[in-house]
């Protein structure tokens, strides 16, 4: 009529979620098309038709997938970003301002009763600690004693670092048959193969250190670079150092082949 103001276009903006949807049904297009071609899920492409942001994981996700749209729509990608852009402005709550914490504030502040149960607690466990270290009531009476290093089955090693290893006389060595160990006088690389050359010990061994050659070894032989290093027992008895200072030694390691070196060495030493 005349005299009356022209509607005014901009008090109703087309928004982006119309203008795609427009663009789609220009080109005959159902929303499960754009969803095939995007691989956007089809409830998120109705949510942005509708303009329901709220329904999107988030700005960033609604962005992105309104950017898909357009693309496959043939239409203005980038206005239709500035244009989306606007209106998540005005739709996503911004965070809120952080209030600071005020320390003068006397209601943030704790309890007496809470600062003088957190002394106490302190006490206490520092009590027990002391009482821990310095007493035997927690630890049932008195200390054990220290257990003493046991022999290992055929075939183990057994460690004592303190001991003081003794050099007693050689005792004679049965004919045939009896335990053969070795024990480390002082760090010392050992390896002990059978007939077969199969590997049936090695490693360095440790001061104190002691492996037992299993019995049912074969042929078992010896090899090692400070034979001077290595004390021999059989059955328990001392039969004297493995072999003489820094000479790299490959001997076998049964009752007779101790027994036949141990008379041989005796026999050099009568005259």
């Amino acid at each position: 009529m005349d005299g009356e103001p022209a509607a005014d276009a901009t008090l109703f903006p087309t928004t982006v979620g119309e203008k795609l949807r427009a663009a789609r049904e220009a080109q005959g297009l159902a929303l499960a098309d754009i969803a095939a071609r995007t691989r956007i899920p089809q409830r998120h492409l109705e949510a942005i038709e509708k303009g329901n942001y709220s329904g999107l994981p988030s700005p960033t996700y609604a962005m992105g997938f309104a950017k898909a749209y357009a693309r496959a729509v043939n239409a203005d990608e980038v206005a239709i970003a500035r244009d989306l852009r606007k209106e998540l402005d005005a739709t996503y709550d911004r965070a809120p301002a952080t209030v600071p914490y005020e320390m003068e504030d006397p209601t943030r502040t704790p309890s007496g009763g809470l600062v003088w149960a957190g002394v106490l607690v302190a006490v206490l466990v520092l009590l027990g600690v002391v009482l821990f270290y310095t007493t035997s009531l927690f630890r049932g009476g008195e200390a054990p004693p220290p257990q003493e290093t046991l022999a290992l089955p055929t075939g183990g090693v057994a460690t004592d670092p303190d001991a003081v290893l003794p050099t007693p006389t050689p005792t004679p060595i049965p004919a045939a048959g009896g335990q053969v160990g070795l024990t480390a006088i002082d760090t010392v690389w050992l390896r002990v193969t059978d007939a077969q050359g199969e590997r049936l010990f090695e490693k360095e061994m440790q001061p104190g250190e002691r492996y037992d050659i299993p019995m049912t070894a074969e042929a078992p032989r010896v090899r090692t670079g400070r034979a001077d290093q290595l004390r021999v027992t059989v059955n328990g008895a001392d039969a004297g150092l493995l072999g003489p200072a820094q000479e790299t030694v490959d001997l076998e390691v049964t009752t007779q082949a101790i027994r036949a070196r141990q008379a041989g060495e005796g026999a050099q030493a009568a005259p």
